[in-house]
């Protein structure tokens, strides 16, 4: 399973970015979006910006991961109280 995750381009140096993750902060190649400038939105993938998200694609995005984190956080939880 693949996974791109939205962050937010804040500083630009060559083909490289720093990208936020709502307070995270990773470095991403531009090599793919050698266009991309300070602002944008973009998926993140292996460490490859690859494509530009609107805010509100980048919301959906983030909601979905966070309920999919709680699910498997749950079934850990759920799991390691059976093994008990």
């Amino acid at each position: 399973m693949c996974l791109a995750i939205p962050g937010k381009i804040v500083e630009i140096n060559g083909d490289n970015a720093v990208v936020d993750y709502g307070g995270v902060r990773k470095k991403a190649s531009l090599m793919v979006m050698p266009n991309a400038k300070i602002g944008d939105i973009v998926l993140v993938h292996a460490g490859f910006a690859i494509a530009n998200v609107k805010l509100d694609e980048a919301n959906e995005k983030i909601e979905a991961i966070s309920y999919l984190s709680k699910a498997v956080r749950e079934e850990k939880e759920r799991i390691s109280k059976e093994q008990s």
